[in-house]
């Protein structure tokens, strides 16, 4: 069995590693850090857990041991889709790199970008960075990239789904030449192999299990379900969330609950507030210091449900995490690989359950087809809860006595406001009266049609209710 000893690896580097309680590679740092040691490019494709981070910090930090950095010239550059995961690139390159002296910059969006200049004028080894904000330096007059060296591309599949790749095609273009390319992605569309195949140079190519793949730990299921009504759905739907949680118990430990929709997103974690579980959202829009604090709570276990759009999904690290939890269906086959490989992590147990409404139901072929498997169907927790058509007769209340008086009077009613819009006022005007009966006047003329009065009259009476 190959060790990180086996590796070529900077012995200070190699120290580190063993501080952290790491022997033994996982098969993707197996193959990609040799070739990387070597100069080589590297096209690494393996699902999400499989420690591709440490993949390219571990011979990135070596290559990068000698030499110097000079300002606003970064030696080796890492790009990521997202703040949370550059950030987490961050922290790796602070374990591994302790005992060696390397700077680095993190350039994400919600940081000030004084502090920002400031790292970078000193000059960095390692420029962590989003897209987007690395381009904001650099249009700046801030940041030249043609001292890159080492040039890493993260999460490539993610970056195509939020639109980056002519950002990362412009990087590119910027970098020299002759930089060293490691490019990782759990899949391969063709948009990122046109990429590969176009900056990286004879690149050694390792792949790990088969593309999407879901870990074998994984256990999963998918509850079908339709509202009653349509503007009921997604109330009921929050209901039968609350009621798939309630049925997982203690083993539900924390879960991470995936939502499409920003918009969702903050809806779903303030309804699991009110009705008492410790929820926190987050997604894109949110200030990064809050995204941070919650991130934080979530992993030191003050937070039981982390309620995240896909900005969560793609290469964040929280070891433990016993559930997640698909609200929605996610349009994109692959990102359901993405969010399920949020648990069971590192050969763990873990547990992933989907709601899948009928409009949703071709989406749920589409990930089927994807993994090639069926994904069990879970009984509706919310049926064995409903009770018997007569025991619910019985138990029905009786009407309340105003509703019933209304009941009765209102076809008198009607026919009043009929008969007064008939007649009219001396200002032409017809007359209604509203849910009170008090007199109120319409203003549409005695030529109106008396079904337009009605159908006012009704939705007052159903706003009222």
């Amino acid at each position: 069995m190959t060790k990180f000893n086996d590796l070529n690896l900077n012995p200070k580097v190699l120290k580190a590693i063993a501080e952290a309680g790491y022997e033994t590679p996982t098969p993707i740092q197996e193959g990609a850090i040799p070739a990387a040691l070597d100069g080589r490019d590297v096209l690494g494709i393996a699902q999400t857990g499989t420690g591709k981070t440490a993949s390219f910090t571990l011979p990135m930090i070596t290559l990068l041991a000698r030499g110097r950095a000079r300002a606003r010239m970064p030696r080796s550059l890492v790009l990521c889709p997202t703040r949370e995961l550059a950030a987490q690139v961050a922290e790796n390159f602070d374990t591994y790199a302790k005992h060696v002296k390397l700077t680095k910059a993190l350039l994400i969006g919600g940081v000030s970008f004084k502090e920002q200049d400031a790292l970078i004028d000193r000059g960095v080894d390692v420029l962590i960075a989003t897209p987007g904000r690395l381009l904001d330096h650099f249009e700046r007059g801030k940041l030249l990239l043609t001292g890159v060296q080492i040039m890493v591309v993260d999460e490539a599949d993610r970056m195509l789904d939020m639109g980056f790749i002519p950002d990362i095609e412009r990087i590119f273009s910027l970098t020299p030449f002759t930089r060293q390319t490691l490019f990782f992605s759990a899949t391969m569309a063709p948009e990122i192999e046109r990429i590969t195949n176009t900056f990286l140079s004879a690149p050694a190519r390792i792949e790990v299990a088969r593309q999407a793949t879901a870990s074998e730990t994984i256990e999963q299921g998918v509850v079908m379900f339709k509202g009653s009504r349509r503007d009921r759905e997604a109330s009921e739907k929050r209901k039968l969330l609350r009621a798939i949680i309630d049925a997982e118990g203690d083993k539900c430990s924390n879960a991470i609950i995936f939502c499409n929709r920003k918009t969702d997103v903050d809806i779903v974690a303030k309804s699991l507030k009110k009705y008492g579980y410790d929820a926190a959202p987050i997604h894109g829009d949110l200030d990064q210091s809050q995204r941070t604090r919650t991130l934080d709570g979530f992993r030191d276990g003050s937070l039981r449900f982390l309620v995240a759009s896909d900005v969560a999904a793609r290469g964040l690290d929280v070891p433990n995490v016993s559930h997640v939890f698909n609200f929605d269906v996610p349009g994109h086959p692959e990102d359901y690989v993405h969010r399920i490989g949020r648990t069971g992590r590192a050969g763990r147990d873990g547990k992933a359950m989907m709601i899948c409404i009928p409009r949703d139901e071709k989406n749920l072929g589409a990930i089927e087809k994807l993994v090639q498997k069926d994904i069990p169907r879970i009984d509706n927790p919310l049926k064995s809860e409903a009770p018997k058509p007569e025991a619910a007769a019985k138990s029905e209340p009786a009407p309340a006595p105003e509703k019933a008086v209304e009941a009765e009077t209102g076809g008198k009613d009607r026919a009043a406001e009929a008969k007064g819009r008939k007649s009219g006022d001396s200002k032409g005007r017809s007359r209604s009266r509203d849910y009170k009966g008090r007199d109120k006047v319409v203003g549409m003329g005695d030529h109106m049609p008396s079904f337009i009065a009605l159908s006012f009259d009704e939705r007052r009476e159903q706003s009222v209710a």
